[in-house]
């Protein structure tokens, strides 16, 4: 008998108009970015009107156009920005001027609510001229300052610790004017809970659309290692080649890193130096398309990175059946569960790494399949449809339940 057609908690309620406050935005790829394209894209699906506020791509003032992202149509208001060039792509809009941009937009769209992803410009932006305007705040934490503090040319390596408490203290002053805040899981929540005065911070999965992800179930022909994700220093790509390195020649293993970055000439050149080089292959940056595909090619997913806050790439894999080896570090346990779903390994430690993708890759087929289910059972906790069931309550100012929150994954 086919499932029951699924019914929104919200459908019949009033058209809401949204306006989400993004520092980062297409084209740059990152995982807040392609949340605020699937948030926007569900959200106008479901037939509201929705804005994004966003950097422009270029050295102009682009203001509102309309844009379409993830197959829907939305209106975008770019804001003059400059690029932040210790950053390979970020841009930033300029502080000084984000009050009255702010101002500005607020006043042409006039929203029921603005949902700010970030606290950093656009966000402070935001959240200041719309809390003067008695608009319906939430706010979105994607944001660890240790990440971005590498990137920042002009705070010498001794100040770094008092940099990162100056950074929190500007999201508090931002954060603390929202109603509501959320992360996208609970150690991301606890994370932001420790470093401001925010409290009762809710976990909220970022989610994705299963369906658009294919799973192969046949039986295992191959031993291909996929990686995606941005080639940055965070994500620890070189102690994934190190460990690839060290797998036995007799599994015929091969190494795909899906995703661009900075990092691609060095790792390209450690490779080389590991005598790797022929089967490991640097896709680069690629379409939806070679992404899924990659995915469903796939035998296993290797996540490298300490400092994941949610992990959407490992969601992907996950939605593809694959089992997982993963860092034990930041919010990857939530979604790897050990010896489940696939391994958790030392952060840094390239033995463990090269131990646990042996240990998935020589798995029988019986262990193998078994963790490939578990990965498409647990995602199940993340469909974006949820996701936005639950924004949509907060949007409303309406009570979340705690069927919608994501306490653990």
């Amino acid at each position: 008998m086919p499932d029951a057609p699924r019914v929104s908690p919200h459908e019949g309620k009033p058209r809401l108009r949204i306006l989400i406050g993004a520092d980062t935005f297409w084209p740059e790829i990152n995982g807040a970015a392609s949340f605020i394209a699937r948030l926007a894209a569900g959200l106008a699906e479901r037939g509201h009107d929705v804005h994004i506020a966003a950097p422009s791509f270029s050295n102009t003032k682009l203001g509102p156009r309309t844009e379409e992202h993830e197959g829907q149509k939305m209106t975008v208001h770019r804001i003059y920005s400059w690029r932040w060039y210790p950053h390979p792509w970020l841009r930033f809009s300029l502080p000084w001027r984000i009050r009255q941009n702010s101002a500005k937009i607020l006043d042409l769209v006039k929203p029921d609510v603005v949902h700010f992803q970030s606290h950093i410009v656009i966000g402070r932006g935001m959240t200041i001229e719309g809390n003067k305007r008695g608009v319906r705040l939430i706010g979105t934490n994607h944001f660890m300052p240790e990440n971005l503090l590498e990137y920042t040319l002009i705070i010498p390596r001794f100040l770094r610790r008092w940099a990162v408490r100056m950074a929190w203290a500007a999201a508090d002053r931002t954060f603390r004017l929202a109603e509501r805040v959320t992360t996208p899981t609970r150690k991301a929540a606890e994370y932001l809970e420790a470093n401001t005065s925010v409290k009762d911070v809710l976990a909220i999965s970022c989610g994705i659309d299963a369906h658009n992800y294919t799973p192969n179930m046949n039986k295992r022909t191959d031993n291909l290692i996929v990686f995606l994700g941005r080639v940055v220093d965070e994500k620890q790509i070189d102690r994934l080649i190190r460990a690839f390195a060290k797998l036995d020649a007799t599994l015929d293993a091969r190494l795909e890193i899906v995703g661009g970055g900075e990092l691609e000439g060095k790792l390209k050149a450690l490779a080389l130096s590991l005598k790797v080089s022929d089967r490991v292959k640097f896709a680069g940056f690629v379409d939806e398309a070679y992404l899924r595909n990659a995915l469903t090619r796939a035998s296993v997913f290797a996540m490298p990175s300490i400092a994941e806050l949610q992990s959407i790439s490992t969601m992907e894999a996950m939605a593809s059946g694959l089992p997982i080896v993963a860092a034990d570090a930041m919010a990857l346990p939530h979604l790897v569960h050990d010896g489940e779903n696939g391994y958790l390994f030392e952060p840094g430690n390239v033995d463990d790494l090269a131990d646990k993708l042996t240990r998935v890759l020589t798995a029988p087929e019986d262990e193998y399949q078994r963790m490939k289910k578990a990965s498409l059972k647990i995602v199940e906790s993340h469909d974006i449809q949820r996701t936005l069931d639950t924004f949509e309550s907060l949007y409303r100012g309406e009570p979340v339940h705690d069927t919608f929150v994501v306490t653990s994954e």
